[in-house]
């Protein structure tokens, strides 16, 4: 199969959909890998790494995108791309498209197969090709919140984990999942006092197991949400529902009653945000304040670490690249359930339900399709 990788244009992106490693992994099992000349710049990978490791080097975006029989991108195309988008191409990357209503109309009126890495499961429901850039996520958004905190980038001026003698940050989390975590983990780690609230009492017990009596544990309800964000330093919105919309847990009012120049950190703004108050920014313009509170809703985070974020998503995105290119897109999501629910556009047809009801359209089952 010819899989052809562009080189990201969002603004700020600086990741790569395959590293020279995933390349030669891809030519030694017999597949022809396009590269855009200058795809791996952002990460450090020279165009000589890629002609090392087998890949053939296109001058230019239109020939990779025409030459291609499988795109392999981070994020989803722009509105430049979508005139490379054409019946027959497998595309194969992070899509979000349950807030995103022209990206999805583009992938429909285009006919081109559409796999998104937000909404492959395994067995178990976890998401292995979110994961990875969720514990990026997760971990820079304490770096974020603790930067935004300072006087000097809009904040009150508080150190994250205080000093002897003067109370460390109190730091809300919403949401105990990977994006959660890892918030939870960094922010311990810098000693703030912290909370995570979650809908699930199991989740919560694993958390009180994990990080012990340090960590505050609490059930969520609009109650719970209301008093603990009023009373927060930092708010990091770590709720995710596969695909979906992310649910608004804090209104505008809640966010007016914090304490003035306090900071938001909004993860979940890839799927729409969980705050009323969110839109998103870019990381040249990461901040703006509303209601006197400091927002950071940058919808690529992990493109701030390109490097490290880009090997990481390598390490789980290749099995699946070199199931798609050995067995064909057909077969490979027909062989297995968790990576059938990655595909969310076939041939004109909307195939994610939660993308579906977020964005009131109809939608045929993956199953009907590959099944």
């Amino acid at each position: 199969m010819r899989i052809g990788v562009p080189k990201e244009i969002k603004p700020d992106e600086y990741r790569v959909g395959l590293t020279p490693a995933s390349v030669r992994e891809l030519v030694h099992h017999g597949h022809e890998v396009l590269v855009e000349a200058g795809a791996g710049d952002g990460v450090g990978v020279r165009d000589a790494d890629y002609v090392r490791a087998g890949a053939r080097m296109l001058p230019a975006a239109a020939e990779v995108w025409a030459g291609a029989e499988l795109v392999v991108k981070v994020k989803e195309p722009q509105p430049v791309e979508y005139a490379h988008l054409r019946r027959g191409l497998v595309l194969f990357t992070y899509l979000h498209l349950a807030p995103d209503p022209g990206q999805t109309a583009a992938l429909l009126k285009s006919g081109c197969t559409a796999i998104a890495y937000e909404t492959v499961t395994c067995p178990h429901g976890s998401l292995p090709l979110l994961s990875p850039m969720s514990e990026v996520a997760g971990r820079m958004a304490v770096q974020a919140g603790a930067h935004c905190l300072e006087r000097e980038a809009g904040g009150p001026g508080i150190l994250l984990g205080g000093v002897p003698g003067v109370r460390a940050a109190s730091v809300v989390v919403l949401g105990g999942g990977t994006v959660g975590t890892n918030a939870i983990r960094v922010a311990m780690g810098m000693e703030a006092q912290v909370t995570v609230i979650d809908r699930s009492l199991a989740r919560l017990k694993e958390l009180d197991f994990q990080f012990g009596g340090r960590l505050n544990t609490i059930y969520s309800t609009v109650e719970a949400i209301e008093h603990y964000v009023a009373d927060a330093d930092l708010v990091i919105g770590a709720v995710l529902v596969p695909g979906a919309a992310a649910p608004r847990l804090v209104t505008r009012e809640m966010v007016r009653a914090m304490r003035g120049r306090s900071v938001i950190v909004d993860v979940a703004i890839d799927q729409g945000g969980c705050c009323e108050t969110s839109r998103p920014t870019t990381h040249s313009k990461p901040t703006y304040v509303e209601e006197g509170v400091v927002h950071y809703c940058v919808a690529n985070m992990p493109g701030a670490v390109a490097r490290t974020s880009a090997f990481a998503l390598n390490n789980a995105t290749l099995p699946y690249v070199l199931a798609l290119a050995g067995k064909g897109w057909w077969q490979a999501l027909a062989d297995d359930a968790g990576f059938r629910a990655g595909l969310n556009v076939h041939e004109g047809v909307l195939t994610c339900p939660a993308v579906a009801d977020a964005l009131g359209l109809p939608w045929t089952p993956a199953e009907g399709l590959v099944g």
